[in-house]
Parts: structure tokens; sequence; C-alpha cells
């Protein structure tokens, strides 16, 4: 196995000591996994895709990153709450659909009942009910598996972008 030095300097001392704990004390591995992310990122950015961070899961959730190009988004409220649907096409060619829901609420009059046309309006109190905010996040090979997890317009609005090839694909 070939051997390389690194120069550190010494303000930079602290960052490769902490590096190396959190490695388990193997620094090359840390250093290896730090420049594979790297030139996945700079390499997608010259493709003209984009490092994008999304999270996942119940309340803030945990953060999630992949290369990609956003395709399309939508958003969806009605009088529960409200959902964003965003489309990307990942640097390998799948499709990742990323859902945002707000958690639900309900809006109710001065006794305490569904507020009806009033909460068209604004009138009335809002309650949140149990079910929290959540996001989602699906990856697909093709569009067409992800159909029917959004909405037809946001859909129809993807899809003919969907048809065109992937970066790699192409013959440049």
């Amino acid at each position: 196995m070939p051997n390389k030095t690194i120069y550190v300097s010494d303000s930079d001392l602290a960052l490769y000591q902490r590096a190396q704990d959190i490695a388990g004390g193997n620094l090359s591995q840390a250093i290896s996994t730090a420049l594979r992310r790297y030139v996945e990122v700079e390499e997608g950015r010259r493709e003209g895709f984009e490092e994008i961070i999304v999270r996942v899961g119940l309340g803030s959730g945990r953060k999630v990153r992949f290369v990609g190009v956003l395709l399309g988004e939508l958003y969806d409220s009605s009088m529960s709450g409200f959902a964003k649907y965003r489309v990307f096409r990942a640097r390998s060619g799948k499709f990742v659909l990323h859902v945002e829901r707000s958690a639900e609420w309900k809006t109710l009059d001065a006794e305490g009942k569904p507020a009806g046309w009033r909460g068209y309006l604004g009138l009335g109190n809002y309650q949140y009910q149990e079910k929290p905010a959540e996001q989602t996040l699906d990856v697909a090979a093709t569009l067409e598996e992800l159909r029917d997890k959004m909405p037809p317009q946001l859909y129809a609005s993807v899809e003919p972008s969907a048809q065109q090839p992937a970066i790699e694909d192409l013959d440049i």
C-alpha cells in the first residue's frame, strides 16, 4: 500500500485530530471518506447537478444528502394542512420524490365546533391534531413507479423532462 504524506498547518491540527477520533483512530479512512464525498459533489456540479439536502422522518427528521437536479415541485394546501412535493433526478439516473407534510390542523368556531365556511375566511381557532409533521423520500428507477405517490398535475409537468436522457447517457 503506498504512503502519502499530508502536511497539516498548526491551525488545522485540531480538526485532523477530531476526524481521527470520530473515525476510530483511522485518519486515512476519514480522509478517504471526505475525499469520496467531495469528488462526487464536485463532479456532479460540473455535470449540472447540485447537492440536495432534505429531511426525512417525523418532526424535524434526519438529514439525507444526494446529488441531483430538481425537475419540479408543487405545494398542495387544504383546510387540514399542506404538503410540498419535489421531484428530482439523481446523478445516478434514478428519480427521487420528497414530500413534506405539515402537522394536521382543524379550524373550530367559538363553541368548539368545526368552523365550516368561517374557516375558509380564517375565522376561528386553529388547533393541531394528533398527526405530526412528516417528510418522506421515495427513490425509483422510473418516474412511472412514483406516479401514484404525487399529485397528477406534478406528474404531468415533470414527465416530459423524465423522458430526456440522463447526463451520463448523452454522447457528448
